[in-house]
């Protein structure tokens, strides 16, 4: 282990790699053109998956993309180019396209499978660092992903140019994203477990509290029972609803503090002189992840439920989200 290096000096290492990085994504930059659009017809136009394959770390780089493709709308996955000549090239149907990544273009494994891509016909897509090599010559598109250098300073380890490949492949998941008209509902479907789907899949109606757990009283109820009502349901509020349950007000802490202050009586006084009648509603349709930005906007912990006729349905607040995981 070298000890002359000072912190500042490792700083300033990582910083140079950096910069050389970042060079070489901005040698990308004037390459996508129609080469970049043939590979999104032809992701387009596929009607199977995309098939990524890539050998050693190009192959790492590849199943990342083979990844974002998939959850973005383009199915795809990765295949081990070594495993594909012994037995896992039948993954490949004439109604895919095939995405063959590497930085030299000379990667034996990938160039055995070639020949069969080419007998079923198959687009080839090629990401190579070398236009003039067999696997870009072999490719019906090919994409030069080259970088001026690598990061590593004896230019030998895959850095730079795995950086520029992983963003060329982020550019072709994004742009086929746009040109399908891809959505967050659609990108939550393919993340129903995470945090992202729960936000984005999840509504108002499957956390709001329902029946007799709604807080809810009548006008002429007296503040004392009103607040009894508050604590029962455990929401920090109630609603003041009329006969056939529609909205009129709502009473929160905030409420409380301001009849207080103004000394009013418990007992005699009526919940409608003290709710606010502007309530905050939301419908049962709404996506919980709203909820959740009406609150922070209008700086509340809960919030009332009502159908098309403004009459109440239910009742949350920041709790219930929480616990959802919306939150």
């Amino acid at each position: 282990m070298n000890l002359e290096f000072t912190d500042e000096g490792l700083v300033d290492l990582g910083r140079q790699a950096l910069s050389v990085e970042i060079d070489g994504l901005r040698a990308q930059l004037p390459r996508l053109g129609a080469e970049f659009a043939r590979a999104c017809r032809i992701c387009l136009d596929c009607r199977g998956r995309i098939v990524v394959t890539g050998m050693g770390k190009s192959g790492h780089i590849a199943g990342k993309i083979a990844a974002t493709l998939a959850s973005t709308g383009t199915p795809a996955f990765f295949v081990h180019p070594g495993d594909a000549s012994h037995g896992d090239v039948g993954m490949i149907t004439r109604d895919d396209a095939v995405l063959a990544l590497s930085n030299s273009g000379e990667t034996d494994e990938i160039l055995t499978i070639v020949p069969v891509i080419a007998r079923l016909g198959v687009p080839l897509i090629a990401f190579t660092g070398n236009s003039g090599s067999a696997l870009a010559r072999a490719a019906t598109v090919h994409l030069d992903i080259g970088v001026p250098a690598e990061a590593c300073p004896l230019n030998l380890a895959p850095t730079a140019s795995t950086t520029a490949a992983l963003a060329v492949g982020d550019a072709l998941a994004v742009a086929l994203l746009k040109a399908r008209g891809f959505t967050e509902e659609d990108f939550a479907r393919s993340h129903p477990a995470g945090s992202l789907g729960r936000r984005l899949l999840l509504h108002v109606q499957d956390v709001m509290r329902t029946g007799d757990d709604i807080p809810t009283v009548r006008p002429g109820t007296p503040l004392a029972e009103g607040l009894m009502e508050v604590t029962r349901k455990g929401l920090g509020m109630t609603a003041i609803v009329d006969d056939t349950m529609r909205v009129l007000g709502v009473f929160t802490d905030g409420d409380l503090r301001r009849a207080l202050d103004a000394s009013t009586d418990l007992r005699t006084t009526r919940m409608e002189r003290v709710m606010s009648r502007h309530a905050k509603t939301v419908r049962p349709s709404t996506l919980a992840a709203e909820a959740v930005h009406l609150m922070e906007t209008h700086r509340i912990t809960s919030l009332i439920v009502v159908d098309a006729d403004d009459r109440i349905v239910g009742a949350l607040n920041v709790h219930d989200l929480l616990r959802a995981g919306v939150v």
